[in-house]
C-alpha cells in the first residue's frame, strides 16, 4: 500500500550484491505514519541479496539481537527500526554497530525527526565517528500527493471518489500515507456506505490511532503548557506564535515556553515558517473533543477577538468562532459581515452556504431571520446551487411576522430561483404573481422586476400575450419607482421579448444595455438581458450575430458575478457549436458540463439536449434516448418551450425510425399543442418537419397540412431565418408523402425543389447538418421520381451484394417490406408513398441529367455526414446510393472476396451495431432485411474474433 522511492533501495543493493563492496548506512527519516517500517520491509525482500544475512532490530521493543550479533564481520543487513526510542544504553550499541559495518553490508536506520531528543541527530550527541569507508546517506519519506491519494482511494473504492473528496482527503491527512489508509478504511466502514463526497470525508471523524498520538502527546505536556495546543485545535489552522498565545490566554512568557515545549514533544509542528499548528490537520478535532467545554468556550472568545483584528477580517471564521463560544448576537453580526463581503467578492456560493446554514439554526430570533434572509436570497438568485435555499426560503415567507416588503423581496428571489436554476415553472409562476401582488405598494421597483420576469415566455404555460401584459405593467411599475436597475431590468426583458419573437427591433433595445455600467445591480441585469437575448437569437439562427451578444453577457457576467448568467452562456453556446457544426470535442464539453453542474442539473438542460442529438446523429439511439430525456434529472415537459420542441423533435425522429409511427405521431401531436399554445412560433423550428412527417406517414394528412399552414401564418413577416428554413423542410415533406395522391412525379419533383430550397437556407445560415439532411431529401426525391422511367433495366432489380427484400425510406427512415417466402429480390411498395426503390440501371448513360446530379449530391452528402461524424446518416445515405450505382466495368462476376478482412459492408453494419442499433433498426437504415444483418454481424464476429457486440467494439477500435 506504501510506496517508496526506488532511489532508496539501490545503493543498499548495490553494497550488498557484492562482498568486498564498502559499507552502507542509510537514515530514513519520516514522521509518525510515513511508511518507515514498509520501506525496512521492502529492503528486507531486495532481490539479488538472499544469500546476505538479515539482522532485525526494533528499538525500544525487544531489547535489540544477541550481543554475538553485535560483534559480526561477515556481510549483513541491519534493519534498525524507530531509532528515536532507543535509551542511552542501546544508544550506544547501535552505534556501535554502524561504526563497525563489515564490506558488504549495510544498514537502514529509521526515526521520527520530531521525536528525536537532540534534534537533527538521529544517533544522539556527541556526532558518531564514521568509518571513512563508509556511505553515509539520508532518504526523507514524503507525503502522498494529491494524485497517490487518489490511487489509494481508487483500491478502496474503485472509480467512486469524486475530485473534491480526493482533494479533502489530502488536506486533512497532510498525505500522510498511515492516516490517509486509516481514514479511507473509516469510510469502507461506514453505513450508510460512502458515495464518494467530501461532505462525507469531512465527517468521518478521527481515525483512532491518529488521535491516541496526538492526545498521548499533548498529554505528555504540563497541565500549564496544554492551553497552547488546544488554541491550535480551536483555530484548525497554521497561526503565528503571537495569535497561538493570545488564543491560549497564557501571557507572553509562559505562552513562549509552552510553545517550545509542544514542539518539543511534537504536540505541534512548524507547517510553514513562524506558522504552528498540527502536522496532520484532521487531529485537530481530536484535541479540541478533548478540551472541556468552559475551557473550550473561552478559548473559542479569545479567537474571536484575535482574527477581528487581522486584515483582511475572516468574518466566517469569527461567526464561528463567537457562535461556539455562544456569543448568539455576535455571531449574525459576524454572518452580516461575512455574507456581505463574499458577495462583494464574487464568492456568491460562500455567502449562500453560509446564510443558509445560519438561517436553518433552530431558535433564530425572527428580527435577525428577517434581516439575514434577504441576503441569502439575493446572494443564491444569480448562482448555482438553490436546492437548499429555496428550502429555506419557502420555510420564511410563511412567517406572518415578516414585514410585506421583506416577504415580498424574498418571493421574488424564491420565484426566480425556483424558475431559472430549478426548473420548477408552475410553482415559480405563482410566487412571483404573489410576490407582484404584495411588492407594487410598498416596493414598486422589485414589483417590476418580478412582473419582467412574468414577461418571459420561456417558461412552459403562459401564452404570448399574457407575457406581453405583463411586460407593459413592468415598465409602468419600473418608471413609477425611478429604480435605474429596475428600468435596466425591464430593458432586458424588452429585449428579449423581441428577439424571441423574431421582431428586427429587438436588435437595438439589445445596444441600449449598458454593457459598462459600473452599478453592480444594473451589470447583473445588464448581464442577464444580454445573454438571454443572444440566447433567443441563437434559436432564431442568427449565430454570427448572436456571437458578439454572448461574449459582452459572458464577460459581464463574470465581472458581476452573476454564475448563473455565466452557466446559461456556456449552456447557449453548446447549442450554437451543434447548429453550426462544431462537434470535435462537443460531446465531451456537453458531459463536462453536466458534471459541473451535477447539482443543479437545470442548469445543464441545454448539455443534455445536445448530447442526445449527438447521439442520435451517430446512431447511438439508446444513448440519444437517455440524454433527451434529461436522464432523469427532470421531466422533458418541465424543459423551457424551444429546448422542449427540440427534444420532442429528436424524439419523433427516433420513433419514426424505429417504425413507431402511432408514438411519434402523438408525441408530435403533444408537442405541437405547447409551442402553439405559447405563440412563439420560431420555437417550432427543430419540432415542424419530424411533426408533419409523423402526421403524414400515421395518415393525418390534414393534420400535418394544417400545422405547415399554422406555422407560416405565425413567423408572419418575423425574422427568423432558421424557421423560414424549417417552414421550406416542412412543406418539402408535406410534398414528398402526399405525391402518391395527385401527380406522383410531378409532386416528388417538387418536393426536392422545396428540398433544395431549404438546403440553400440552412446554408446561408449556416447550418451543415440540417442542410446536409434536406439536401439528401432532394436527391432522394429525384431518384424516386426517375423509378418508373428506367428502360432497359429490371425495375425490381437491387444490387446483388443486398441479400433478401429491400425496405424503401421516406424522410428519415426506411420502412421495411412485408416479408416474402420465396426471399425474391423484388422490393414492395412503401406504404406511405406507394412507391418502389429505384432500379439500379444497366448502363449509366441511361440516366437523366437530373438523376445523375442527385446522385452526385447523394455522394456529396454521404461524405459531408461522415465529416462531421453524423454515422448513422451517413450510412443511410450510403445505403440508398447503392440502389442507384451501376456495377463497376471489369469487375468479375459475383461478390468481391474478402476472406480476411472485413467487406465495406460488413464493416458498416458492424459499426451501426457496436453504437447501439438494433439488427431491425440496422435493417431500416441500410435498406437491408433484418436475416441479412444478422449474417453480416456473424460474419464480422468471426473475422475479429469478436465473443461479443460490446467486444467487437473493441476490436474495431483496435483495427482502425
Amino acid at each position: 500500500m506504501i510506496e517508496t522511492r526506488g532511489s532508496a533501495l539501490r545503493p543498499l543493493a548495490r553494497a550488498l550484491a557484492d562482498g568486498g563492496a564498502e559499507p552502507v548506512l542509510l537514515f530514513v527519516e519520516g514522521t509518525a505514519g510515513a511508511g518507515k517500517s514498509r520501506l525496512l520491509r521492502e529492503l528486507a525482500d531486495l532481490p539479488g541479496t538472499a544469500d546476505t544475512a538479515r539482522v532485525r532490530w526494533r528499538c525500544g521493543a525487544d531489547g535489540g539481537p544477541p550481543e554475538e550479533a553485535e560483534h559480526r564481520r561477515t556481510p549483513a543487513l541491519w534493519l534498525v527500526d524507530d531509532v528515536h526510542r532507543a535509551d542511552e544504553d542501546e544508544l550506544r550499541r547501535v552505534r556501535r554497530v554502524l561504526e563497525g559495518l563489515a564490506p558488504g553490508s549495510a544498514a537502514a536506520v529509521t526515526y521520527r525527526p520530531e521525536e528525536l531528543p537532540p534534534p537533527g541527530l538521529p544517533l544522539g550527541a556527541p556526532p558518531v565517528a564514521y568509518p571513512s569507508r563508509l556511505t553515509v546517506l539520508r532518504h526523507r519519506l514524503a507525503p502522498w500527493d494529491e494524485e497517490r491519494v487518489l490511487r489509494a482511494a481508487v483500491e478502496a473504492f474503485g472509480e467512486g471518489c469524486t475530485d473534491g473528496a480526493v482533494r479533502r482527503l489530502r488536506e486533512l491527512t497532510g498525505g500522510v500515507p498511515r492516516v490517509v489508509v486509516d481514514l479511507l478504511a473509516v469510510l469502507r466502514e461506514q453505513r450508510p456506505a460512502f458515495t464518494g463526497t467530501a461532505a462525507e470525508v469531512e465527517a468521518a471523524g478521527v481515525p483512532a490511532r491518529l488521535a491516541e498520538l496526538v492526545l498521548s502527546r499533548t498529554h505528555a505536556l504540563a497541565p500549564a503548557h496544554r492551553p497552547v495546543v488546544w488554541a491550535a485545535a480551536v483555530l484548525d489552522g497554521p497561526a503565528g506564535r503571537d495569535e497561538l498565545i493570545a488564543v491560549s490566554g497564557l501571557g507572553t512568557a509562559t505562552g513562549n515556553d509552552a510553545l517550545l515545549r509542544a514542539l518539543e514533544v511534537a504536540a505541534l509542528a512548524e507547517p510553514a515558517e513562524g506558522r504552528y499548528g498540527f502536522a496532520v490537520p484532521l487531529a485537530a478535532p481530536a484535541v479540541r473533543a478533548s478540551v472541556p467545554g468552559p475551557v473550550r468556550q473561552d478559548l473559542h472568545g479569545r479567537a474571536a477577538g484575535v482574527l477581528s483584528r487581522g486584515q483582511p477580517v475572516p468574518w466566517a471564521d469569527v461567526a464561528d468562532h463567537h457562535r461556539a463560544a455562544g456569543r448568539t448576537r455576535a455571531w449574525l453580526r459576524a454572518v452580516e459581515r461575512a455574507a456581505e463581503t463574499a458577495a462583494a467578492s464574487g464568492r456568491r456560493q460562500q455567502a449562500v452556504t453560509l446564510l443558509e446554514r445560519t438561517l436553518a439554526t433552530p431558535g433564530l430570533p425572527p428580527r435577525s431571520r428577517a434581516h439575514l434572509a434577504p441576503l441569502l436570497a439575493r446572494s443564491a438568485v444569480t448562482g448555482l446551487r438553490s436546492d437548499q435555499t429555496v428550502e429555506v426560503l419557502g420555510q420564511i415567507v410563511q412567517d406572518a411576522s415578516l414585514p410585506p416588503a421583506v416577504r415580498g423581496e424574498l418571493r421574488l428571489d424564491l420565484g426566480l430561483m425556483l424558475c431559472n436554476q430549478m426548473g420548477r415553472f408552475p410553482e415559480g409562476w405563482r410566487v412571483l404573481e404573489t410576490a407582484a401582488a404584495e411588492l407594487r405598494e410598498v416596493r414598486p421597483g422589485l414589483a417590476a422586476r418580478a412582473m419582467v420576469a412574468l414577461s418571459s415566455p420561456y417558461w412552459p404555460g403562459s401564452s404570448l400575450d399574457v407575457h406581453r401584459g405583463w411586460l407593459a405593467e413592468a415598465t409602468a411599475a419600473a418608471d413609477a419607482s425611478g429604480d435605474e436597475p429596475m428600468r435596466t431590468a425591464v430593458l432586458a426583458g424588452r429585449a428579449g421579448l423581441a428577439m424571441s419573437c423574431a421582431d428586427p427591433g429587438a436588435w437595438e433595445l439589445a445596444k441600449e444595455l449598458p454593457a459598462e455600467d459600473a452599478d453592480p445591480a444594473c451589470a447583473r441585469q445588464a448581464a442577464r438581458g444580454l445573454c438571454n437575448t443572444a440566447d433567443f437569437a441563437v434559436w432564431l439562427g442568427f449565430y454570427e450575430r448572436a456571437e458578439d451578444l454572448l461574449a459582452a453577457g459572458s464577460d459581464l457576467s463574470a465581472r458581476s458575478g452573476a454564475s448563473y448568467m455565466e452557466y446559461n452562456a456556456l449552456g447557449t453556446r453548446l447549442l450554437q457549436e451543434w447548429w453550426t457544426g462544431r462537434w470535435p470535442g462537443l460531446a465531451e464539453r456537453c458531459e463536462e458540463f453536466v458534471a459541473a453542474t451535477a447539482d443543479m442539473p437545470f442548469i445543464a438542460s441545454d448539455a443534455y439536449v445536445v448530447r442526445g442529438l449527438i447521439a442520435l446523429a451517430q446512431g447511438d439511439w439508446g444513448e440519444a434516448a437517455t440524454w433527451l430525456s434529461q436522464r432523469g434529472t427532470i421531466g422533458t415537459e418541465e424543459l423551457p418551450v424551444p429546448l422542449a420542441a427540440t427534444t420532442a423533435g429528436a424524439l419523433v425522429r427516433l420513433a419514426l425510425a424505429r417504425q413507431e409511427v402511432p408514438a411519434a405521431a402523438e408525441q408530435a401531436r403533444a408537442a405541437w399543442a405547447v409551442v402553439a399554445g405559447k405563440g412563439v412560433w420560431p420555437w417550432a423550428a427543430e419540432l415542424a418537419p419530424w411533426a408533419v412527417e409523423a402526421l403524414a406517414r400515421a395518415g393525418d394528412g390534414a393534420a400535418a397540412r394544417t400545422m405547415v399552414r399554422d406555422f407560416s401564418r405565425g413567423l408572419g413577416r418575423g425574422d427568423a431565418p432558421a424557421a423560414r428554413a424549417a417552414l421550406l423542410w416542412s412543406r418539402a415533406v408535406l410534398a414528398e408523402t402526399e405525391a402518391p395522391a395527385g401527380e406522383d412525379r410531378g409532386g416528388l419533383l417538387r418536393a426536392a425543389e422545396l428540398y433544395r430550397e431549404a438546403a440553400a437556407a440552412y446554408a446561408e445560415l449556416p447550418r451543415p447538418y440540417s442542410r446536409t439532411l434536406t439536401a439528401e431529401a432532394a436527391a432522394r426525391c429525384v431518384l424516386a421520381a426517375d423509378t418508373g422511367t428506367d428502360t432497359g433495366a429490371d425495375s425490381a432489380a437491387v444490387p446483388a451484394a443486398d441479400s433478401g427484400p429491400a425496405p424503401t425510406e421516406t424522410g428519415d427512415t426506411a420502412v421495411p417490406p412485408n416479408p416474402a417466402p420465396d426471399r425474391s429480390a423484388v422490393a414492395p411498395s412503401d406504404p406511405v408513398s406507394g412507391r418502389r426503390p429505384s432500379a439500379v440501371p444497366s448502363d449509366p448513360g441511361s440516366e437523366c441529367p437530373a438523376t445523375l446530379s442527385a446522385i452526385a449530391e447523394l455522394e456529396d452528402c454521404a461524405q459531408r455526414f461522415t465529416e462531421l461524424g453524423a454515422v448513422w446518416d451517413a450510412a443511410r445515405a450510403r445505403a440508398l446510393l447503392r440502389t442507384r450505382r451501376p456495377a463497376k466495368k471489369g469487375r468479375p462476376p459475383g461478390r468481391p472476396s474478402h476472406a480476411d478482412g472485413l467487406s465495406p459492408r460488413e464493416a458498416e453494419v458492424a459499426q451501426l451495431a457496436v453504437s447501439g442499433l438494433t439488427n431491425r433498426e440496422i435493417a431500416a437504415t441500410l435498406h437491408l432485411s433484418p436475416r441479412t444483418v444478422e449474417q453480416h454481424i456473424a460474419r464480422a464476429m468471426r473475422k475479429t474474433g469478436a465473443l461479443s457486440r460490446r467486444d467487437l467494439a473493441h476490436r474495431l477500435e483496435g483495427t482502425s
